[in-house]
C-alpha cells in the first residue's frame, strides 16, 4: 500500500510539471479558449484546479501537524471566481506547487498511517484515499486544459494506471457517485486493460481480467479513466471501440460524467 501512495504522489508531481510547463507560456487568448470541460474556459479549468489545491492542501497539512487557519470554501471559490484569467492561471501555479510539495514532504510513516478529514465525507480517510481523489481530479482537468490545444491529448499513462488500480480498491466508492448501473439492461461485464468492469446493482472495477466478459473495451487505460468522468466523447474517442453485448454509447450512459 505504501508503494501505491508513493506512485500516486509521483503521478501527481508529473501531472503538475507537465501542466505547469504549458500554463507558463499561455497567452491571454489561449487562456480564454474553450477547455475539454464544456462549460469552462482554460482559465476556469485552471481556477478549479487552483482553488481545489488551496482547499485540499489544508486537511492534508493539518493531518501532518501544520496549523492552518480555517477559511470557508465559499469564500475561497468567490475569490477565485472574481479573479482575472491571468490571475487564475498564476494562482494555479502557486497553489498547486504548494499542494504537491506538501504531499512530497510526507514521511513514509505519515503516508501509511495518517487519516485525513476532508470535511465532506462521513469520516476521515487514509492518506492514499485523499491523494487518489486529488489525482482523479487533476488528471481529468489537466486533460481539459491540454486538449484545448491538442485534440489527440490523453491522460498520462502512469496516472491512468494508478487510477485504475485505485478504482479497484480505495477509490471504488467513487463509482457509486460516477456510475448509473440502471442505464444498461441486466448484469454485464467488460474486459478492460488489465482489469475488469462489473455492472449489476452497482458498478465495480476489479483488478483482474474477467473470464468470458459480455463486452471488451478496446482502448488504453487512459480512455477508460476519461470514460468514467464523461470525457470519452467525439472527437476524443477515435482510439476506442467496444465489442460484444454493450456499445460505447451504452457505457457512456453508465458514466454520464461531471
Amino acid at each position: 500500500m505504501t508503494q501505491l501512495v508513493d506512485r500516486t504522489i509521483a503521478a501527481l508531481r508529473a501531472e503538475h510539471d507537465t501542466l505547469a510547463a504549458l500554463v507558463r507560456d499561455l497567452t491571454d487568448e489561449q487562456l480564454a479558449a474553450a477547455s475539454g470541460a464544456s462549460e469552462w474556459t482554460v482559465a476556469q479549468a485552471l481556477s478549479h484546479l487552483g482553488s481545489g489545491a488551496e482547499i485540499g492542501r489544508a486537511p492534508i497539512a493539518r493531518a501532518a501537524g501544520e496549523t492552518i487557519p480555517a477559511e470557508e470554501n465559499q469564500t475561497i471559490w468567490a475569490r477565485w471566481d472574481a479573479s482575472t484569467p491571468r490571475t487564475q492561471a498564476e494562482g494555479f501555479l502557486e497553489h498547486n506547487t504548494r499542494w504537491i510539495e506538501t504531499a512530497e514532504a510526507l514521511t513514509p510513516e505519515q503516508r501509511s498511517t495518517l487519516l485525513v478529514d476532508l470535511g465532506f465525507l462521513p469520516q476521515p480517510v487514509p492518506m492514499l484515499t485523499a491523494l487518489g481523489m486529488r489525482l482523479n481530479e487533476v488528471a481529468n482537468h489537466s486533460w481539459d486544459v491540454r486538449v484545448a490545444y491538442d485534440q489527440k491529448a490523453g491522460i498520462a499513462t502512469e496516472s491512468a494506471t494508478v487510477l485504475l488500480e485505485l478504482l479497484s480498491g480505495p477509490l471504488g466508492f467513487l463509482l457509486g457517485f460516477l456510475a448509473k448501473p440502471a442505464e444498461v439492461t441486466g448484469p454485464a461485464s467488460v474486459a478492460l486493460p488489465g482489469a475488469g468492469l462489473v455492472i449489476n446493482d452497482a458498478v465495480t472495477v476489479v483488478d483482474h481480467p474477467i473470464e468470458s466478459p459480455s463486452a471488451t473495451f478496446n482502448g488504453p487505460a487512459e480512455a477508460f479513466i476519461r470514460l468514467t468522468s464523461g470525457r470519452l466523447k467525439a472527437p476524443y474517442d477515435s482510439t476506442v471501440a467496444v465489442d460484444g453485448d454493450l456499445t460505447l454509447d451504452d457505457l457512456r450512459k453508465v458514466f454520464p460524467g461531471f
